[in-house]
């Protein structure tokens, strides 16, 4: 009884602490967006400066995606993620430190720790990837993968309401320093629970075999040597048709995340006159919406896998399915209530949830021998949306000083998504294996 007991706890508590360690992460991100409207006022930043500082965060996150994924595949998951946890949040709280700078200083010092958050970040979601590779089998996997991804819009749920009281409680300074120990909180969690399966103590022979059988990546690491493989990998995940498909239906993906968790707020304050209290609540309607989508969109797909679907179908099925109902988002452009801009909101963001299964995808196709560097290209493909979004939002603002064009691109980003997902990727099976 006790080792059955055991079987389905282990892993389970690992991605609880994925989850919660991804919640904190995204809104690190999002600290930014609504201290927006108070911060641009105080230290006098328009709209396309803030734009450019929004996607601080998008370049060094872009940048270090490849050396990151080096990392995790070279030094193991738990171990770097730990110190990217911490590096982080510390730099998370320094942003609240620009509060005693002015003009230029303040801009440039809020850009750079915003860019320094960025390049900490980069190993999350590779590892993430990684580790549920590595701890669920392919059935399991698409729920798992699922859940990690789905703590985006918890991130909102939990935080926005809280962050948006310690703004108008205590000003935008604070909400910087609260998140930043949250995050040391975090990885302190984290030492305590996450290992690799071959080296966590808890971890049962029942259920150690369940995840084998299941073709859960075996995971190894390569040490300090010399790695003579990177370029002749690094070939492959660049010449192979359905990766490319994945790259860019997650670049699209992710512009609705980035015009979520940067300008929505300063949507919902500018365009439809909330205070920035009633906007956090606000946002986190659409972000259950999102959070729901995105754990049924998981579910239903290990669903179609175990009635008989294809792994191609069980995965793809959703994937475009939620792309297209997150085209709702176009209603919000002739609603005139705040109530409908909410039904539409909460639509596309189910739908974006439901859709968004692109790590379990990678999961089931990176080549066992690199599943930290294709977390990483494939996670640097998607987020260079994280620099294009904020900045092109923040020019089409400035030249039209209205959302509707902002709308119209965010819906058009998740019918491009649906189609590189049908038209580009293809049978979906682990790269150098046989069908």
């Amino acid at each position: 009884m006790p080792e059955t007991q055991q079987v389905g706890r282990v892993r389970w508590a690992v991605l609880a602490v994925l989850f919660a360690v991804t919640v904190i992460n995204y809104a690190d991100r999002a600290t930014l967006s609504l201290a927006a409207p108070s911060l641009s006022r105080d230290l006098g930043i328009d709209k396309l400066q803030l734009g450019i500082v929004f996607s601080a965060f998008g370049w060094a996150y872009v940048a270090a995606q490849v050396p990151g994924g080096w990392l995790l595949d070279r030094f193991g998951t738990p171990r770097v993620y730990l110190v990217a946890i911490a590096v982080w949040s510390l730099f998370t709280m320094a942003q609240g430190s620009v509060v005693w700078l002015s003009g230029s200083a303040a801009i440039t010092a809020l850009f750079a720790f915003r860019f320094l958050v960025g390049m900490a970040e980069a190993p999350s979601f590779p590892g993430n990837a990684r580790l549920v590779a590595a701890w669920f089998p392919s059935a399991e996997r698409g729920t798992a993968s699922a859940i990690f991804n789905s703590a985006q819009y918890f991130a909102t749920v939990l935080f926005a309401p809280i962050m948006g009281w310690i703004i108008a409680g205590f000003g935008w300074p604070w909400v910087f320093v609260f998140m930043g120990v949250a995050g040391l909180v975090a990885a302190v969690v984290w030492t305590r629970v996450v290992r690799d399966p071959a080296g966590h103590p808890r971890l049962g022979e029942a259920e150690r075999a369940m995840i084998e059988a299941g073709g859960a990546l075996q995971v190894r690491h390569s040490g300090t040597g010399a790695d003579a493989e990177f370029g002749r990998k690094l070939r492959v995940l660049l010449a192979h048709r359905t990766l490319w498909g994945l790259y860019l239906a997650q670049f699209f993906i992710n512009t609705l995340t980035y015009f979520f968790i940067t300008w929505f707020p300063v949507y919902l304050v500018e365009e439809r006159g909330l205070s920035v209290v009633k906007a956090g609540l606000f946002a986190t309607v659409p972000a259950i919406c999102g959070f729901i989508g995105g754990v049924l969109g998981g579910i239903y797909s290990d669903w179609l896998l175990r009635r008989g679907y294809s792994l191609t179908a069980a995965r793809k099925i959703p994937v475009v399915g939620g792309m297209i109902l997150a085209l709702a988002i176009l209603g919000c452009i002739t609603a005139q209530s705040n109530t409908m801009i909410l039904v539409f909101m909460s639509l596309a963001f189910f739908g974006k949830g439901v859709g968004a299964l692109g790590w379990a995808i990678m999961s089931d196709v990176a080549p066992r021998d690199s599943a930290g560097l294709s977390g990483g290209i494939f996670n640097m493909f998607g987020n260079l949306s994280s620099i294009v979004t904020p900045i092109l939002i923040g020019y089409i603002l400035k030249e039209s000083g209205s959302f509707d064009l902002v709308l119209a691109l965010v819906a058009g980003s998740a019918l491009f998504a649906a189609l590189a997902v049908l038209l580009l990727v293809g049978s979906i099976r682990r790269i150098g294996e046989g069908a």
